[in-house]
């Protein structure tokens, strides 16, 4: 069929009406459908996939090791959540009930045990009314892992098992609410896709909260390996104040965290955040993507638990370069990078921890 100039130009106009030209919306938008999307979903996946395990394992149809299996898949999940905390799961402590932490004064531990002593028959609603402290994957890995806790004896897993079940049930439903949440016709997703809306005027402001979100997260990922490593308290280690101590995960939900901070910046087909420098600004984006590189391969090079690397000095020096690393890292983004986008900060959640 042959058409008319009119008719191609009308065509036209109509594509670039459904395809976003102004380079932020294009950038917000492919972040959202490459990176923030397929994260949130494998999230609420994974903790189906905790739920279903909390189940068997109480039921005699999954070992000890396959339920610490199922966990640790959903605390990664969770970890590579953290550079992409904005919209639902960021308000109304939400994240708390996901995980708490730093556990400075063990009360999950208390907490946990006070709830199973008040009721030994804990239901999925009781834990709905507890305490964050007690809702999470903290608490979840505290009778899974913790020393004093053997499951493998009867009483003590019968003890422990509403516990187990009710907190799988809970991330469950979290996870998919929020979800749901994202994907609703005026949902997130969509608010960081059209433009303006209820959250966001404009593009450019979607794409200032999105780089916020990520110079937060890596700024608490040197606080999750500071802390531990003393590097607020005068070079003492302290190896409980470790994020997953106990399951002796430190490291590897570092390393999802950092994965999907670089996602961010990558984007999925090198449409993130890294695609709005301009020619001019070249030299900063290869700073940056070496800062990731080293980043990335002085945590790949750590062949010990990091419980074992605060132990000795060799170890400690390793963990300290880290630290470092990622403070190069996260001062490029919210220095430079942030300067150079003209992006405003501002606020930064971790102020004052």
């Amino acid at each position: 069929m042959i058409r008319s100039p009119l008719t191609l130009a009308l065509l036209g106009l109509a594509l670039s009406a459904c395809t976003p030209t102004d380079p932020q919306q294009q950038i917000s938008t492919a972040l959202t459908d490459g990176v923030l999307l397929p994260a949130y979903s494998t999230w609420v996946e994974a903790d189906r996939q905790l739920a279903a395990s909390g189940q068997a394992f109480c039921a005699g149809e999954q070992t000890v090791a396959e339920a610490r299996q199922a966990f640790v898949t959903a605390q990664s999940a969770w970890s590579a959540l953290q550079p992409l905390l904005i919209g639902p799961l960021a308000e109304g402590n939400r994240a708390w009930q996901v995980q708490f932490w730093p556990d400075k004064k063990n009360l999950v531990a208390r907490q946990v045990e006070g709830l199973i002593k008040s009721k030994p028959q804990l239901s999925p609603a009781d834990l709905d009314k507890s305490s964050v402290v007690v809702q999470g994957l903290t608490a979840y890995e505290y009778v899974l892992f913790d020393p004093a806790i053997d499951l493998g004896e009867t009483a003590q897993k019968t003890r422990y098992c509403p516990l187990i079940v009710a907190i799988g049930q809970h991330q469950q439903a979290l996870a998919s609410d929020i979800l749901s949440q994202w994907q609703a016709a005026d949902g997130m997703a969509a608010q960081l896709k059209n433009f303006p809306n209820t959250r966001f005027a404009d593009a450019p402001e979607a794409v200032a909260e999105l780089l916020r979100t990520q110079v937060n997260a890596l700024d608490g990922l040197k606080k999750k390996l500071g802390t531990p490593l003393g590097r607020q308290t005068k070079g003492t280690p302290q190896p409980y104040q470790a994020e997953a101590w106990r399951s002796n995960a430190s490291l590897a939900n570092l390393a999802a965290s950092l994965a999907s901070a670089e996602r961010i910046w990558l984007g999925a087909e090198q449409d993130g955040i890294q695609s709005l420098l301009t020619q001019e600004q070249s030299e900063l984006g290869q700073r940056i993507d070496a800062a990731y590189t080293d980043t990335r391969q002085r945590l790949a090079a750590l062949q010990r638990p990091l419980s074992e690397l605060l132990g000795d000095d060799n170890g400690r020096a390793e963990l300290n370069a880290l630290y470092d690393s990622l403070g190069t890292l996260h001062r490029l983004h919210e220095a430079e990078l942030a300067k150079s986008l003209g992006i405003q900060l501002g606020f930064n959640s971790h102020d004052g921890d």
